[in-house]
């Protein structure tokens, strides 16, 4: 769990501050008139911030299933991260307000 964590803060750094925009999903096959109406540094920064999010709860429940002793705490923690990090990202990197006004 501990390479998972540690991919989706990667993941999360790349796309924020290495611009590398064509890890998002559909981004990268959009004409560029289309691109230009996205506020790509906002979609860069819900999927930095959504990524790192998930990884400290997998981490966290990671150290506390090795402190309790517990080892299911672990895999309620991947799947909680999951669960509610994928739809939200998915929503929130979706809505309108990544849109750029049309002058």
């Amino acid at each position: 769990m501990i390479g998972v964590s540690i991919l989706f803060i990667v993941l999360g750094i790349l796309i924020k501050h290495g611009k590398m925009y064509f890890l998002i999903a559909g981004y990268n096959t959009m004409p560029k008139e289309e691109k230009e109406k996205y506020n790509i540094e906002g979609i860069a920064t819900v999927f930095r911030n959504v990524m790192f999010g998930m990884a400290i709860v997998i981490l966290a429940g990671y150290w506390i299933a090795i402190l309790t002793e517990m080892p299911n705490i672990e895999n309620i923690a991947f799947w909680t991260s999951m669960i509610i990090g994928l739809p939200y990202l998915l929503i929130e990197s979706n809505s309108k307000k990544y849109r750029k006004k049309e002058s």
